[in-house]
């Protein structure tokens, strides 16, 4: 999770012109092709692993593997694996092979909790900093880890970058996100992959460009709007940490959160490709009653488009699950999964 950032939209550039032309990538147009359709078997999720010992080798640090059977039991029906990579490499990109076994182990467990694995590349900071570095560890990586998982656990879904955006332009999103997408491919022609929209407050999705002719993609965005109400107090920020208490649920709240969906929605209707919400929720210094309703909304709200989504986080900050008493934040459970009657 990183906080929007405001990036002047514009207009798109000489490498989006050379992609199209060269046909590496190409508006995502599809009418009368079917989107694809194992999004509905994602339904709900949560975020997991991002901040973690578990990459150094340490057990229970703080995640526990066992705590994918609670994910499992309280209905979630997948789990986004917030993965680092770009730590793990060396100085020519290439990944720890250790780092990549214990991935596997996680990997397998997910798998045998019955739930689906999403693998999200999750360098957000560095990538939103230096485009040119983050191009070359971004393509190293997905040729490392399609390599690796070609032919294996089918039911992986990978996810190519999460929140691309600060300094990365909306055209050199889609100039990269085309070349990774090309690189997948040429060893997982079928796998489901979760490609981002550009992480802005106005929500670029039309602007997002993708090889018509691949219909295992899945088009994820970010809600955290409006950033005051969700990341009220956040001791992380200088200014969040000042603001508060503020809470959310008027009739103009929701109408403006209403609309931002629609917009999406209007698009992936237009263009047949399946909605994914990647990450919501809401820091643990907002008015209780109004963090439930809110994040009660978001999700009823992209439930009843038929989208799936992944509540921000299992555990840390924004946490669902406390893991020192191994037990549910039952607000925010209740909010995001109500008790069926």
């Amino acid at each position: 999770m990183t906080a929007f950032r405001f990036v002047p939209q514009r207009a798109l550039n000489v490498l989006l012109a050379a992609a199209l032309s060269a046909g590496l990538i190409s508006p995502a147009r599809a009418a009368g092709q079917g989107a694809s359709a194992d999004v509905a078997a994602l339904g709900r999720g949560i975020n997991i692993l991002g901040y973690d010992g578990i990459w150094q080798g340490y057990p229970n640090a703080p995640f526990r593997l066992e705590n994918l059977t609670a994910i499992r039991k309280v209905g979630f029906s997948h789990v986004r694996i917030n993965f680092f990579g770009f730590k793990h490499m060396d100085s020519g990109n290439i990944l720890d092979d250790a780092v990549l076994r214990r991935l596997d182990a996680v990997i397998e467990q997910v798998l045998a909790s019955k739930l689906i694995p999403i693998l999200d590349e999750h360098d957000t900071d560095f990538c939103q900093r230096d485009v040119p570095e983050c191009t070359a560890k971004l393509k190293a990586f997905w040729r490392q880890i399609a390599s690796r998982y070609a032919g294996k656990y089918p039911a992986l879904v990978f996810e190519i970058l999460n929140e691309p955006g600060g300094n990365m332009t909306s055209a050199e999103w889609n100039a990269l996100l085309g070349e990774c997408l090309a690189i997948v491919r040429g060893t997982n022609p079928t796998r489901d992959v979760v490609v981002a929209v550009l992480n802005t407050e106005e929500l670029p999705v039309e602007q997002l460009t993708l090889p018509a002719g691949d219909r295992n993609l899945i088009v994820t965005f970010h809600y955290y709007l409006p950033l005051q109400f969700t990341h009220q107090g956040a001791p992380w920020s200088a200014t969040f940490s000042k603001i508060g208490p503020l809470s959310w649920g008027s009739a103009e709240d929701e109408a403006k959160a209403a609309a931002d969906f629609d917009k999406v929605r209007s698009w992936s209707k237009r263009e047949q490709r399946p909605i994914y919400l990647g990450e919501f929720g809401v820091y643990e210094r907002a008015p209780a009653e109004s963090r439930a309703r809110y994040l009660s909304f978001v999700a009823r709200r992209a439930e009843s488009f038929g989208w799936a989504w992944a509540y921000w986080q299992f555990d840390h900050d924004f946490a669902a699950f406390d893991g020192a008493r191994q037990r549910w934040n039952s607000d925010i459970l209740r909010a995001i999964i109500p008790p069926v009657r």
